[in-house]
Protein backbone atom coordinates (compact mmCIF):
# COMPACT_ATOMS: atom_id res chain seq x y z
CA UNK A 1 0.00 0.00 0.00
CA UNK A 2 1.37 3.48 -0.87
CA UNK A 3 1.85 6.15 1.76
CA UNK A 4 -1.43 8.05 2.02
CA UNK A 5 -2.10 11.70 2.82
CA UNK A 6 -5.18 13.83 3.20
CA UNK A 7 -3.78 16.39 0.74
CA UNK A 8 -0.98 16.28 -1.81
CA UNK A 9 0.14 19.62 -3.26
CA UNK A 10 1.71 19.29 -6.71
CA UNK A 11 4.25 22.08 -7.20
CA UNK A 12 6.62 23.94 -4.89
CA UNK A 13 6.40 27.48 -6.22
CA UNK A 14 5.00 30.45 -4.31
CA UNK A 15 1.39 29.32 -4.76
CA UNK A 16 1.97 25.68 -3.83
CA UNK A 17 4.05 26.62 -0.78
CA UNK A 18 1.45 29.11 0.42
CA UNK A 19 -1.30 26.52 -0.01
CA UNK A 20 0.72 24.03 2.06
CA UNK A 21 1.48 26.65 4.69
CA UNK A 22 -2.12 27.75 5.18
CA UNK A 23 -3.45 24.17 5.07
CA UNK A 24 -0.94 23.20 7.78
CA UNK A 25 -3.17 25.09 10.20
CA UNK A 26 -5.58 22.16 10.15
CA UNK A 27 -5.47 18.54 11.28
CA UNK A 28 -4.47 17.20 7.88
CA UNK A 29 -1.62 15.02 6.69
CA UNK A 30 -0.05 16.96 3.82
CA UNK A 31 2.62 16.16 1.25
CA UNK A 32 4.09 18.71 -1.16
CA UNK A 33 6.04 17.41 -4.15
CA UNK A 34 8.40 19.45 -6.33
CA UNK A 35 10.17 18.09 -9.41
CA UNK A 36 13.23 20.33 -9.06
CA UNK A 37 16.09 20.11 -6.56
CA UNK A 38 14.78 23.02 -4.48
CA UNK A 39 11.67 24.99 -3.69
CA UNK A 40 10.72 27.90 -5.94
CA UNK A 41 12.84 27.12 -9.00
CA UNK A 42 10.12 27.74 -11.62
CA UNK A 43 8.21 30.95 -12.32
CA UNK A 44 8.70 31.99 -8.68
CA UNK A 45 12.46 32.23 -9.21
CA UNK A 46 12.50 34.83 -11.98
CA UNK A 47 10.12 37.77 -11.77
CA UNK A 48 9.94 41.46 -10.92
CA UNK A 49 9.67 40.95 -7.14
CA UNK A 50 6.68 43.30 -7.02
CA UNK A 51 3.67 43.11 -4.70
CA UNK A 52 1.11 44.68 -7.02
CA UNK A 53 -1.46 47.17 -5.77
CA UNK A 54 -4.22 45.73 -7.98
CA UNK A 55 -5.18 48.45 -10.46
CA UNK A 56 -3.97 46.55 -13.53
CA UNK A 57 -6.27 43.46 -13.63
CA UNK A 58 -9.64 43.88 -15.31
CA UNK A 59 -12.49 44.39 -12.81
CA UNK A 60 -14.51 41.24 -12.22
CA UNK A 61 -11.65 38.83 -12.91
CA UNK A 62 -10.21 36.43 -10.37
CA UNK A 63 -6.89 38.18 -10.98
CA UNK A 64 -8.35 41.44 -9.68
CA UNK A 65 -10.10 39.84 -6.70
CA UNK A 66 -7.09 37.76 -5.59
CA UNK A 67 -4.61 40.59 -6.17
CA UNK A 68 -6.43 43.14 -4.03
CA UNK A 69 -7.34 40.66 -1.28
CA UNK A 70 -3.75 39.39 -1.03
CA UNK A 71 -2.13 42.83 -1.13
CA UNK A 72 -3.63 43.58 2.28
CA UNK A 73 -2.16 40.39 3.75
CA UNK A 74 1.50 41.02 3.06
CA UNK A 75 2.44 43.16 6.08
CA UNK A 76 1.21 40.50 8.50
CA UNK A 77 2.52 37.64 6.41
CA UNK A 78 6.00 39.17 6.09
CA UNK A 79 6.11 39.61 9.85
CA UNK A 80 5.02 36.04 10.55
CA UNK A 81 7.42 34.47 8.06
CA UNK A 82 10.27 36.91 8.79
CA UNK A 83 10.79 37.78 5.14
CA UNK A 84 11.80 41.17 3.70
CA UNK A 85 8.97 43.34 2.38
CA UNK A 86 8.63 47.09 1.88
CA UNK A 87 5.41 48.85 0.98
CA UNK A 88 7.11 51.55 -1.09
CA UNK A 89 4.22 52.20 -3.44
CA UNK A 90 4.56 52.30 -7.21
CA UNK A 91 4.11 54.67 -10.14
CA UNK A 92 2.66 54.28 -13.62
CA UNK A 93 4.51 56.97 -15.53
CA UNK A 94 3.05 58.75 -18.56
CA UNK A 95 5.60 60.08 -21.03
CA UNK A 96 4.32 62.85 -23.26
CA UNK A 97 0.77 64.27 -23.42
CA UNK A 98 -0.74 61.34 -25.39
CA UNK A 99 -0.22 58.86 -22.53
CA UNK A 100 -1.67 61.06 -19.81
CA UNK A 101 -5.39 60.19 -20.40
CA UNK A 102 -4.58 56.50 -19.90
CA UNK A 103 -3.75 57.20 -16.28
CA UNK A 104 -7.35 58.23 -15.62
CA UNK A 105 -8.55 54.91 -17.05
CA UNK A 106 -6.18 52.98 -14.79
CA UNK A 107 -7.21 55.09 -11.80
CA UNK A 108 -10.88 54.30 -12.38
CA UNK A 109 -10.08 50.61 -12.90
CA UNK A 110 -8.13 50.53 -9.65
CA UNK A 111 -10.98 52.17 -7.77
CA UNK A 112 -13.44 49.61 -9.16
CA UNK A 113 -11.10 46.86 -7.94
CA UNK A 114 -11.01 48.39 -4.46
CA UNK A 115 -7.42 49.63 -4.47
CA UNK A 116 -7.10 52.33 -1.77
CA UNK A 117 -5.22 55.63 -1.83
CA UNK A 118 -4.54 55.99 -5.54
CA UNK A 119 -4.21 59.39 -7.16
CA UNK A 120 -2.53 61.11 -10.09
CA UNK A 121 0.44 63.37 -9.46
CA UNK A 122 1.84 66.10 -11.69
CA UNK A 123 4.93 65.91 -13.86
CA UNK A 124 6.69 68.33 -11.55
CA UNK A 125 5.91 66.18 -8.50
CA UNK A 126 7.10 63.04 -10.30
CA UNK A 127 10.40 64.69 -11.20
CA UNK A 128 10.78 65.67 -7.55
CA UNK A 129 10.11 62.12 -6.31
CA UNK A 130 12.38 60.42 -8.87
CA UNK A 131 15.17 62.69 -10.14
CA UNK A 132 16.22 60.08 -12.73
CA UNK A 133 12.84 60.10 -14.49
CA UNK A 134 12.51 61.08 -18.14
CA UNK A 135 12.11 64.89 -18.22
CA UNK A 136 9.28 64.43 -20.76
CA UNK A 137 7.10 62.88 -18.03
CA UNK A 138 3.57 64.31 -18.18
CA UNK A 139 2.22 62.82 -14.94
CA UNK A 140 2.02 59.57 -12.99
CA UNK A 141 -0.47 57.35 -11.21
CA UNK A 142 0.65 56.80 -7.60
CA UNK A 143 -0.46 53.61 -5.81
CA UNK A 144 0.79 53.64 -2.19
CA UNK A 145 -0.11 50.00 -1.51
CA UNK A 146 2.41 48.62 -4.02
CA UNK A 147 5.45 46.94 -2.56
CA UNK A 148 8.70 45.10 -3.22
CA UNK A 149 9.68 41.70 -1.86
CA UNK A 150 12.18 38.87 -2.09
CA UNK A 151 10.40 36.24 -4.23
CA UNK A 152 12.88 33.51 -3.29
CA UNK A 153 12.28 34.11 0.41
CA UNK A 154 8.51 33.95 -0.06
CA UNK A 155 8.49 30.38 -1.37
CA UNK A 156 11.20 29.13 0.96
CA UNK A 157 9.78 30.73 4.10
CA UNK A 158 6.23 29.53 3.42
CA UNK A 159 7.54 26.01 2.81
CA UNK A 160 9.69 26.05 5.94
CA UNK A 161 6.74 27.21 8.02
CA UNK A 162 4.67 24.40 6.51
CA UNK A 163 7.38 21.90 7.51
CA UNK A 164 7.40 23.36 11.04
CA UNK A 165 3.71 22.52 11.17
CA UNK A 166 4.01 18.94 9.99
CA UNK A 167 3.97 19.12 6.18
CA UNK A 168 6.26 16.69 4.38
CA UNK A 169 8.15 18.01 1.33
CA UNK A 170 9.74 15.79 -1.30
CA UNK A 171 12.10 17.41 -3.80
CA UNK A 172 13.18 15.86 -7.12
CA UNK A 173 9.75 14.21 -7.13
CA UNK A 174 7.95 14.64 -10.45
CA UNK A 175 4.21 14.10 -10.91
CA UNK A 176 3.44 11.53 -13.61
CA UNK A 177 -0.25 10.67 -13.36
CA UNK A 178 -3.29 10.36 -11.12
CA UNK A 179 -4.50 7.13 -9.56
CA UNK A 180 -8.25 6.98 -10.11
CA UNK A 181 -11.12 5.03 -8.59
CA UNK A 182 -13.83 5.75 -11.14
CA UNK A 183 -14.10 9.54 -11.20
CA UNK A 184 -12.35 10.03 -7.87
CA UNK A 185 -8.65 10.76 -7.43
CA UNK A 186 -7.21 8.42 -4.80
CA UNK A 187 -3.52 9.05 -5.37
CA UNK A 188 -0.72 10.13 -7.65
CA UNK A 189 2.11 8.41 -9.51
CA UNK A 190 5.57 9.99 -9.35
CA UNK A 191 9.12 9.11 -10.37
CA UNK A 192 9.64 8.12 -6.71
CA UNK A 193 6.65 5.85 -6.41
CA UNK A 194 2.94 6.13 -5.70
CA UNK A 195 1.25 8.16 -2.97
CA UNK A 196 -2.36 7.96 -1.89
CA UNK A 197 -4.52 11.01 -1.13
CA UNK A 198 -8.07 12.23 -0.64
CA UNK A 199 -7.31 15.59 -2.28
CA UNK A 200 -4.73 16.70 -4.82
CA UNK A 201 -3.98 20.38 -5.36
CA UNK A 202 -2.71 21.21 -8.83
CA UNK A 203 -0.23 24.05 -8.28
CA UNK A 204 2.12 22.96 -11.07
CA UNK A 205 2.65 26.41 -12.60
CA UNK A 206 3.78 26.12 -16.22
CA UNK A 207 2.72 22.46 -16.20
CA UNK A 208 -0.70 22.96 -14.61
CA UNK A 209 -2.38 22.25 -17.95
CA UNK A 210 -0.56 18.90 -18.23
CA UNK A 211 -1.64 17.94 -14.70
CA UNK A 212 -5.31 18.85 -15.16
CA UNK A 213 -5.46 17.03 -18.50
CA UNK A 214 -4.25 13.86 -16.73
CA UNK A 215 -7.41 14.14 -14.64
CA UNK A 216 -9.61 14.71 -17.71
CA UNK A 217 -10.29 18.32 -16.77
CA UNK A 218 -10.42 21.33 -19.15
CA UNK A 219 -9.00 19.65 -22.26
CA UNK A 220 -9.24 22.98 -24.09
CA UNK A 221 -7.03 24.79 -21.55
CA UNK A 222 -3.46 25.51 -22.61
CA UNK A 223 -0.62 27.30 -20.92
CA UNK A 224 1.62 29.27 -23.26
CA UNK A 225 4.94 30.18 -21.64
CA UNK A 226 5.48 33.92 -21.77
CA UNK A 227 9.17 34.68 -21.49
CA UNK A 228 10.32 37.85 -19.81
CA UNK A 229 13.94 39.00 -19.87
CA UNK A 230 15.60 41.14 -17.21
CA UNK A 231 18.82 43.06 -16.51
CA UNK A 232 20.25 43.68 -13.04
CA UNK A 233 22.34 46.81 -12.59
CA UNK A 234 25.27 47.34 -10.25
CA UNK A 235 24.05 49.26 -7.23
CA UNK A 236 27.39 51.05 -6.97
CA UNK A 237 26.75 52.70 -10.35
CA UNK A 238 23.05 53.61 -10.39
CA UNK A 239 20.26 53.75 -7.83
CA UNK A 240 16.58 54.11 -8.63
CA UNK A 241 14.57 54.33 -5.42
CA UNK A 242 11.09 53.75 -6.82
CA UNK A 243 8.98 51.22 -8.70
CA UNK A 244 8.36 52.74 -12.13
CA UNK A 245 5.88 51.18 -14.57
CA UNK A 246 5.20 52.47 -18.08
CA UNK A 247 1.63 52.86 -19.31
CA UNK A 248 0.67 49.20 -19.93
CA UNK A 249 0.01 47.51 -23.25
CA UNK A 250 -2.76 45.05 -24.08
CA UNK A 251 -0.61 42.02 -23.17
CA UNK A 252 1.78 43.24 -20.51
CA UNK A 253 2.40 45.72 -17.72
CA UNK A 254 5.38 46.76 -19.79
CA UNK A 255 9.10 47.10 -19.18
CA UNK A 256 9.57 48.61 -15.75
CA UNK A 257 12.50 50.07 -13.91
CA UNK A 258 12.39 49.17 -10.25
CA UNK A 259 14.32 49.29 -7.05
CA UNK A 260 14.92 46.03 -5.19
CA UNK A 261 15.26 45.14 -1.52
CA UNK A 262 18.93 44.38 -2.15
CA UNK A 263 19.76 47.84 -3.49
CA UNK A 264 20.08 46.95 -7.16
CA UNK A 265 17.99 48.36 -9.99
CA UNK A 266 16.15 45.88 -12.26
CA UNK A 267 14.99 46.52 -15.82
CA UNK A 268 12.32 44.28 -17.41
CA UNK A 269 10.46 42.24 -18.36
CA UNK A 270 9.48 42.12 -22.00
CA UNK A 271 6.84 39.59 -23.11
CA UNK A 272 7.50 36.87 -25.69
CA UNK A 273 5.09 33.97 -26.14
CA UNK A 274 7.08 30.79 -26.79
CA UNK A 275 6.38 27.04 -26.94
CA UNK A 276 9.14 25.49 -24.84
CA UNK A 277 8.30 25.50 -21.12
CA UNK A 278 11.99 25.26 -20.24
CA UNK A 279 13.36 27.95 -22.58
CA UNK A 280 14.83 30.66 -20.36
CA UNK A 281 17.29 31.95 -22.95
CA UNK A 282 18.21 35.62 -22.98
CA UNK A 283 18.21 37.01 -26.53
CA UNK A 284 20.01 39.84 -28.27
CA UNK A 285 16.76 41.27 -29.63
CA UNK A 286 15.10 40.91 -26.23
CA UNK A 287 17.82 42.88 -24.49
CA UNK A 288 17.49 45.60 -27.11
CA UNK A 289 13.78 45.77 -26.38
CA UNK A 290 14.52 46.04 -22.66
CA UNK A 291 16.77 49.03 -23.10
CA UNK A 292 14.34 50.81 -25.39
CA UNK A 293 11.73 50.47 -22.65
CA UNK A 294 14.12 51.37 -19.84
CA UNK A 295 15.36 54.52 -21.55
CA UNK A 296 11.80 55.68 -22.08
CA UNK A 297 11.44 55.87 -18.29
CA UNK A 298 15.01 56.59 -17.15
CA UNK A 299 17.22 57.85 -20.00
CA UNK A 300 20.38 57.88 -17.87
CA UNK A 301 20.47 54.10 -17.42
CA UNK A 302 23.41 52.44 -19.18
CA UNK A 303 23.95 48.83 -20.28
CA UNK A 304 27.53 49.26 -19.05
CA UNK A 305 26.22 48.94 -15.50
CA UNK A 306 24.61 45.53 -16.05
CA UNK A 307 26.02 42.81 -13.79
CA UNK A 308 23.58 40.00 -14.69
CA UNK A 309 20.82 39.07 -17.11
CA UNK A 310 18.17 36.40 -16.74
CA UNK A 311 14.79 35.32 -18.10
CA UNK A 312 11.68 33.99 -16.42
CA UNK A 313 8.57 32.27 -17.74
CA UNK A 314 4.99 33.21 -16.88
CA UNK A 315 2.22 30.62 -17.03
CA UNK A 316 -0.11 32.46 -19.40
CA UNK A 317 -3.37 30.52 -19.79
CA UNK A 318 -6.41 30.84 -22.01
CA UNK A 319 -9.15 30.51 -19.39
CA UNK A 320 -12.05 32.98 -19.81
CA UNK A 321 -13.23 35.09 -16.91
CA UNK A 322 -16.37 33.48 -15.46
CA UNK A 323 -17.92 36.74 -14.25
CA UNK A 324 -20.89 37.53 -16.53
CA UNK A 325 -20.24 40.45 -18.82
CA UNK A 326 -16.46 40.44 -18.44
CA UNK A 327 -14.77 39.67 -21.75
CA UNK A 328 -11.31 38.44 -20.73
CA UNK A 329 -9.51 35.25 -21.76
CA UNK A 330 -6.44 35.00 -19.53
CA UNK A 331 -7.91 34.68 -16.04
CA UNK A 332 -6.80 32.52 -13.12
CA UNK A 333 -8.40 29.10 -12.64
CA UNK A 334 -9.20 28.39 -8.98
CA UNK A 335 -11.76 25.61 -8.75
CA UNK A 336 -12.90 22.18 -7.70
CA UNK A 337 -14.00 20.82 -11.10
CA UNK A 338 -17.20 18.82 -11.47
CA UNK A 339 -15.69 16.24 -13.83
CA UNK A 340 -13.56 14.58 -11.15
CA UNK A 341 -13.66 14.31 -7.37
CA UNK A 342 -10.69 15.08 -5.16
CA UNK A 343 -8.99 17.76 -7.25
CA UNK A 344 -8.38 21.42 -6.46
CA UNK A 345 -7.34 22.94 -9.77
CA UNK A 346 -5.14 26.04 -10.00
CA UNK A 347 -4.07 27.17 -13.46
CA UNK A 348 -2.93 30.18 -15.46
CA UNK A 349 -1.42 31.75 -12.35
CA UNK A 350 0.67 34.38 -14.12
CA UNK A 351 1.19 37.94 -12.90
CA UNK A 352 -0.09 38.98 -10.37
CA UNK A 353 0.29 35.37 -9.17
CA UNK A 354 3.13 36.02 -6.71
CA UNK A 355 1.17 38.84 -5.09
CA UNK A 356 -2.02 36.76 -5.07
CA UNK A 357 -0.51 33.57 -3.62
CA UNK A 358 -1.78 33.93 -0.02
CA UNK A 359 -5.30 34.85 -1.15
CA UNK A 360 -5.31 31.89 -3.52
CA UNK A 361 -4.32 29.67 -0.58
CA UNK A 362 -7.27 30.98 1.48
CA UNK A 363 -9.59 30.39 -1.48
CA UNK A 364 -8.41 26.77 -1.63
CA UNK A 365 -9.41 26.38 2.00
CA UNK A 366 -12.83 27.91 1.26
CA UNK A 367 -13.34 25.51 -1.64
CA UNK A 368 -12.48 22.51 0.52
CA UNK A 369 -14.98 23.63 3.15
CA UNK A 370 -17.64 24.18 0.49
CA UNK A 371 -16.96 20.64 -0.75
CA UNK A 372 -17.77 19.28 2.71
CA UNK A 373 -14.26 18.93 4.13
CA UNK A 374 -14.46 19.43 7.90
CA UNK A 375 -11.29 21.32 8.69
CA UNK A 376 -10.33 21.27 12.36
CA UNK A 377 -7.72 23.79 13.48
CA UNK A 378 -4.62 22.63 15.33
CA UNK A 379 -4.34 24.23 18.77
CA UNK A 380 -0.55 24.29 18.43
CA UNK A 381 -0.29 25.69 14.89
CA UNK A 382 2.71 28.01 14.72
CA UNK A 383 2.46 30.86 12.19
CA UNK A 384 5.88 32.30 13.07
CA UNK A 385 8.93 31.15 11.15
CA UNK A 386 12.04 31.88 13.23
CA UNK A 387 14.56 34.10 11.46
CA UNK A 388 18.19 33.16 10.93
CA UNK A 389 20.96 35.74 11.36
CA UNK A 390 21.89 37.88 8.38
CA UNK A 391 25.37 39.06 9.30
CA UNK A 392 25.54 42.11 7.04
CA UNK A 393 22.32 43.53 8.52
CA UNK A 394 23.39 43.26 12.16
CA UNK A 395 24.80 46.12 14.25
CA UNK A 396 28.51 45.78 14.97
CA UNK A 397 28.04 44.70 18.59
CA UNK A 398 25.62 41.95 17.58
CA UNK A 399 28.07 40.78 14.92
CA UNK A 400 30.75 40.46 17.60
CA UNK A 401 28.42 38.47 19.87
CA UNK A 402 27.44 36.16 17.01
CA UNK A 403 31.11 35.50 16.13
CA UNK A 404 31.85 34.73 19.79
CA UNK A 405 29.09 32.09 19.74
CA UNK A 406 30.13 30.66 16.36
CA UNK A 407 33.44 31.75 14.77
CA UNK A 408 32.15 30.70 11.32
CA UNK A 409 30.14 33.94 11.28
CA UNK A 410 33.46 35.78 11.29
CA UNK A 411 34.60 34.22 8.01
CA UNK A 412 33.34 36.17 4.98
CA UNK A 413 32.84 33.90 1.97
CA UNK A 414 31.04 36.30 -0.40
CA UNK A 415 32.70 39.70 -0.26
CA UNK A 416 30.25 41.53 -2.52
CA UNK A 417 27.24 40.66 -0.37
CA UNK A 418 29.03 40.05 2.96
CA UNK A 419 27.77 36.48 3.39
CA UNK A 420 29.54 34.41 6.01
CA UNK A 421 30.37 30.73 6.37
CA UNK A 422 28.05 30.60 9.39
CA UNK A 423 25.08 31.69 7.26
CA UNK A 424 25.89 29.12 4.58
CA UNK A 425 26.12 26.30 7.11
CA UNK A 426 22.84 27.40 8.73
CA UNK A 427 21.05 27.15 5.37
CA UNK A 428 22.50 23.72 4.66
CA UNK A 429 20.97 22.49 7.92
CA UNK A 430 17.70 24.48 7.67
CA UNK A 431 14.22 22.86 7.74
CA UNK A 432 14.47 22.63 3.93
CA UNK A 433 18.20 22.03 3.47
CA UNK A 434 20.05 24.03 0.83
CA UNK A 435 21.94 21.32 -1.08
CA UNK A 436 23.06 23.18 -4.22
CA UNK A 437 24.96 26.39 -4.95
CA UNK A 438 21.84 28.10 -6.28
CA UNK A 439 19.88 27.04 -3.19
CA UNK A 440 22.49 28.82 -1.04
CA UNK A 441 22.34 31.79 -3.42
CA UNK A 442 18.54 32.11 -3.20
CA UNK A 443 18.60 32.03 0.60
CA UNK A 444 21.58 34.28 1.34
CA UNK A 445 21.99 36.39 -1.83
CA UNK A 446 25.55 35.09 -2.08
CA UNK A 447 27.00 35.29 -5.59
CA UNK A 448 24.70 38.09 -6.77
CA UNK A 449 27.15 40.98 -6.61
CA UNK A 450 29.34 42.31 -9.38
CA UNK A 451 31.71 39.30 -9.29
CA UNK A 452 28.75 36.90 -9.74
CA UNK A 453 30.27 34.27 -7.47
CA UNK A 454 33.77 34.24 -8.99
CA UNK A 455 35.38 34.48 -5.56
CA UNK A 456 32.95 32.49 -3.44
CA UNK A 457 32.06 29.49 -5.64
CA UNK A 458 35.08 27.25 -4.82
CA UNK A 459 34.65 27.87 -1.10
CA UNK A 460 30.88 27.23 -1.24
CA UNK A 461 31.47 23.93 -3.07
CA UNK A 462 33.91 22.94 -0.34
CA UNK A 463 31.50 23.87 2.47
CA UNK A 464 28.60 22.03 0.84
CA UNK A 465 30.70 18.89 0.37
CA UNK A 466 31.94 19.00 3.96
CA UNK A 467 28.53 19.61 5.54
CA UNK A 468 26.67 17.12 3.33
CA UNK A 469 29.37 14.48 3.69
CA UNK A 470 29.84 13.99 -0.06
CA UNK A 471 32.59 14.44 -2.62
CA UNK A 472 33.03 17.90 -4.15
CA UNK A 473 32.39 16.16 -7.48
CA UNK A 474 28.78 15.61 -6.35
CA UNK A 475 28.06 19.30 -5.69
CA UNK A 476 25.82 20.93 -8.31
CA UNK A 477 24.74 24.39 -9.31
CA UNK A 478 21.02 23.60 -9.45
CA UNK A 479 20.56 19.84 -9.27
CA UNK A 480 21.56 16.67 -11.16
CA UNK A 481 23.27 17.44 -14.45
CA UNK A 482 24.80 20.74 -13.30
CA UNK A 483 27.88 19.44 -11.44
CA UNK A 484 30.69 21.97 -11.12
CA UNK A 485 33.59 19.51 -11.20
CA UNK A 486 34.37 16.41 -13.25
CA UNK A 487 37.62 15.17 -11.65
CA UNK A 488 40.33 16.21 -9.21
CA UNK A 489 43.06 18.47 -10.59
CA UNK A 490 45.95 16.58 -12.28
CA UNK A 491 44.06 13.26 -12.22
CA UNK A 492 45.14 11.23 -15.22
CA UNK A 493 42.49 9.01 -16.79
CA UNK A 494 43.35 5.51 -17.93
Amino acid sequence: MPETYDVIVIGGGAVGCMVARFLSRYRLSILLIEKEADIGMGASSANSAIIHAGYDPLPGTLKAKMNVAANLMWDTLAGELNIPFERRGDYVVAIGPKELPKLELLLEQGRRNGVPGMHIISAEEMRHREPNINPDVSGALWAPTGGICDPFAISIAAAENAVQNGVRILLETAFEDFIMDGKRIVGIKTNRGDFGCRWAVNAAGLYADVVMHKAGVRPEFKITPRRGEYCILDRAEITVNNVLFPVPSDISKGILVTATLHGNTIVGPNAQDIEDKEDRAVTYDGLGELWDGAHKLVPSLSPRHVIAVFAGLRASGNAPCETPGVDYNHDFIIEIPREVQGLVNLGGIESPGLTSAPAIALRVIELLKEAGEKLEEKPDWQPIRPPRPRFRDLPHEEQKRLIALDPRYGRIVCRCEMVTEGEIVAEIHAPIPARTYDAIKRRTWLGTGRCLGSFDMPRVVDILAQELGVSPLAITKKGPGSEFLVRPTKQVEG
